[in-house]
């Protein structure tokens, strides 16, 4: 049988066959094993459930800076508080582990006890992210139930301390790293400052701001320059014209004095005409070289006719000559300083305009130069400038947060369900254990079975006898009556199957 193919009417064969073996164990086991469980030590859990109340305070008010998730934040609270240094007070306060406190190392006993605590999370029933944890379950298992629900209290209130201990270490943490940072963005913003405030120093009136001031000023000089220029010439012309009156003016007293022929007088009153008449074609008769040349026409007229006069007059040696300059002359040389005097102050005036127009002009020409220096000194302020900002922002956000922290409005751990007293040991559980001497029982049994029927070698069916012997059965053979009464484990015919032996074609 175990050479070929079982089907399922030989598996029933075989419960037939055994089930009173099977039925033995099953019954047996639970007895068994609900013993085995009076046997053991019976150990209590207390249990605790903790609540993740949010901060009292909007988080876009105060931001929160424990970027952590809750899970992660009670994997490292456990560890902390699962460590040695937190769990041996607590054997020695509570007296746990008494016949072996001094006949085994501490650490041993440590290793016990933190197998004894359970830290379980509470998944929450919407699917969010694994900040929005709502809390977490606390399980002390013990011998004793008053001495579970001590501990359990005991390790509940550590990790509400520890929870409240790490957020203000974070948030000092995080504002002690911000002044750190916050201190060296200002020095660079202060280095960033000075180099600005140099360069604008150096390149007063040439910054980028300056430059439609300059093109304005620029071109306001340049007007000026033309006006300066027009006004030399003009001096110039007047200067010209007053030195030729002023020549002709001391020749015609020159002549008097030495009693020469007035008639030179006529060629300077034509002359003085000439010039009268180019005055009047280039400016009105308002002009005043227009009025003064028509007053030195009028005088030269007026002397010609006394002139015409003293041809009857006395002689030269008669008269005594006046060696005193008229006034006309007079006013002809002051007219001849003052066109001088204009001429210098004109030209001051254009060289102070040229240099003033070249400033402005090396100004205009090197904007662009200036500019791009400029554009990377005020991008780096600004860059500094935005970081000192934002830290002094985030440090002021993250020193509001710990005192949100300190002041226990933060995100805290509120036990909703304290440690309870258990009435009945959690382990071992009698009934499970009946249970799984039942399931253990058939179990066994069944595989007992399973083995005797494979170690067994009788054939039983047809199937058997084709199998083994590889012929057709040919012919049935009823029971025979002496053959009822002997049981061998070795007949080839079972007294209570219908058999028959194969007879092949060359028996």
């Amino acid at each position: 049988m175990t050479q070929r193919e079982l089907t399922p009417a030989d598996y029933l064969a075989m419960l037939r066959r055994r089930w009173i073996l099977i039925a033995i164990f099953a019954v047996i086991g639970p007895p068994l094993a609900f013993g085995v469980s009076l046997l053991l030590p019976s150990r209590y859990m207390s249990q605790t459930l903790v609540l993740v109340e949010p901060p009292s305070v909007p988080t876009a008010l105060v931001p929160q800076f424990d970027v952590s998730s809750i899970s992660q934040r009670l994997a490292g609270m456990q560890s902390q508080i699962l460590s040695r240094t937190r769990l041996e007070p607590i054997i020695r306060r509570f007296n746990l582990y008494s016949s072996d406190i001094n006949h085994k190392p501490m650490e041993e006993l440590v290793g016990r006890l933190q197998k004894a605590i359970e830290v379980t999370p509470v998944r929450p029933m919407a699917q969010t992210d694994d900040r929005a944890l709502p809390g977490f379950y606390v399980g002390v298992t013990l011998d004793n139930p008053q001495t579970a629900q001590g501990v359990c209290t005991a390790v509940t209130s550590m990790f509400i301390e520890e929870n409240l201990d790490m957020q203000r270490a974070t948030a000092d943490q995080t504002t002690q790293f911000l002044t750190q940072q916050l201190a060296q963005a200002k020095s660079d913003l202060d280095q960033q400052d000075a180099k600005l405030a140099a360069f604008k120093s150096r390149y007063i009136g040439s910054l980028p701001e300056n430059e439609q001031t300059n093109l304005n000023l620029l071109t306001g000089l340049t007007s000026q320059l033309d006006a300066a220029n027009q006004a030399l010439a003009r001096a110039q012309q007047d200067k010209s014209f007053a030195e030729s009156m002023l020549t002709q003016q001391v020749a015609a007293w020159q002549a008097t004095q030495s009693g020469r022929n007035p008639d030179s007088l006529e060629q300077q009153l034509a002359s003085l005409q000439s010039q009268l008449v180019d005055l009047q074609a280039r400016y009105t008769d308002d002009y005043p070289d227009v009025i003064k040349a028509k007053a030195d026409v009028a005088a030269l007229q007026k002397r010609i006719s006394e002139g015409s006069e003293l041809k009857n007059a006395p002689g030269p040696d008669e008269i005594k000559k006046s060696s005193v300059e008229p006034a006309q002359i007079t006013q002809w040389r002051g007219q001849v300083h003052t066109a001088e005097q204009i001429m210098a102050e004109k030209a001051r005036e254009q060289e102070q305009i040229k240099k003033q127009i070249g400033i402005y002009q090396s100004r205009v020409q090197g904007s662009p130069v200036v500019e791009e220096q400029y554009k990377e000194l005020t991008r780096g302020y600004d860059t500094a400038l935005a970081s000192y900002n934002d830290l002094l922002k985030k440090r002021d956000a993250s020193a509001m947060s710990g005192d949100l922290n300190r002041q226990s409005q933060g995100e805290q751990f509120q036990v909703l369900d304290p440690a309870n007293l258990p009435d009945k040991p959690a382990f071992p559980d009698r009934p499970k254990f009946a249970l799984g001497g039942l399931g253990g029982g058939l179990a066994l049994g069944l595989g007992l079975a399973f083995l005797m029927e494979m170690r067994d070698s009788s054939m039983r069916t047809e199937r058997d006898i084709e199998f083994v012997l590889r012929l057709p059965v040919l012919a049935m053979v009823p029971d025979i009556g002496p053959l009822a009464g002997r049981t061998s484990k070795r007949a080839l015919v079972q007294p209570e199957a219908k058999s028959g032996l194969g007879l092949g074609a060359g028996a």
